[in-house]
């Protein structure tokens, strides 16, 4: 199925190219390509070879890690705020994680050579993307500590509100067992933490629709770790901007 378009596009609703000057974004226009990415849709896989980095507007994409028995957790998450291929300007070309597409929408994408020249121009895109890798670190960090010491209701919130900050609208299209996927938990854990949070009147649950009703209970009810990823990112690009 076709993603709507609706809607006008442009590469400045992804916050690292809207980072940039008119004159800096102006050598890319000719070569980022609008793409539409559908749910579930695995940009690359561990050990393939990534073809183009994207700069997500509207989708967000998830990076797993998969072990060998087939099992998956989420590492990190991104959306408009960042890149998917940060392995390409760092040198490895290869990672052992897998995208796959969380939400439906669009993101620009550039082929690897090109993000590679403009990398090597070390002026701000350079800048931009190194402060958003330390990010994403962060990010993996937090996540994997949040998961080892923190409740499954909090690991929720968390997700939750990074996934809001993320997307225009309050409605997630989510089941549980992909959230159940994404945190590495059982899929009753999320029943029990969904139902409690329905139940304060933080969200609506309804055949694979989660709406969220009240941002600020979610907030007083998550761990710190929502908290530290994102006074991060802020931190680490609002200077470069």
């Amino acid at each position: 199925m076709s993603l709507p378009l609706s809607i006008p596009h442009s590469p400045r609703q992804n916050h690292l190219l809207a980072a940039l000057s008119a004159a800096q974004l102006e050598p890319l226009i000719a070569h980022l390509e609008l793409f539409p990415l559908q749910l579930g849709d695995i940009l690359y896989e561990p050990g393939g070879e990534l073809l183009h980095a994207y700069f997500p507007t509207t989708a967000i994409v998830s990076l797993h890690y998969v072990m060998a028995s087939g099992a998956t957790t989420e590492a990190a998450g991104v959306g408009n705020e960042g890149v998917v291929g940060v392995s390409l300007f760092l040198g490895g070309d290869t990672t052992q994680s897998s995208a796959v597409v969380q939400t439906a929408g669009y993101a620009y994408r550039l082929e690897r050579s090109r993000l590679k020249q403009e990398f090597k121009r070390a002026g701000l895109m350079q800048r931009l993307l190194l402060r958003y890798t330390q990010a994403l670190i962060t990010q993996i960090s937090q996540t994997a500590v949040c998961n080892r010491h923190h409740s499954v209701e909090q690991q929720l919130c968390r997700w939750l509100l990074l996934t809001l900050d993320r997307i225009p609208s309050g409605e997630l299209i989510m089941t549980q067992e992909l959230v159940a996927s994404m945190l590495g938990v059982r899929r009753e854990g999320i029943t029990d933490a969904a139902g409690k949070w329905q139940r304060a009147g933080f969200i609506r649950y309804r055949r694979g629709h989660i709406t969220v009703l009240d941002r600020n209970g979610l907030e007083a009810h998550a761990c710190e770790c929502y908290a530290v990823v994102k006074k991060e990112l802020n931190r680490l690009l609002y200077d470069v901007r």
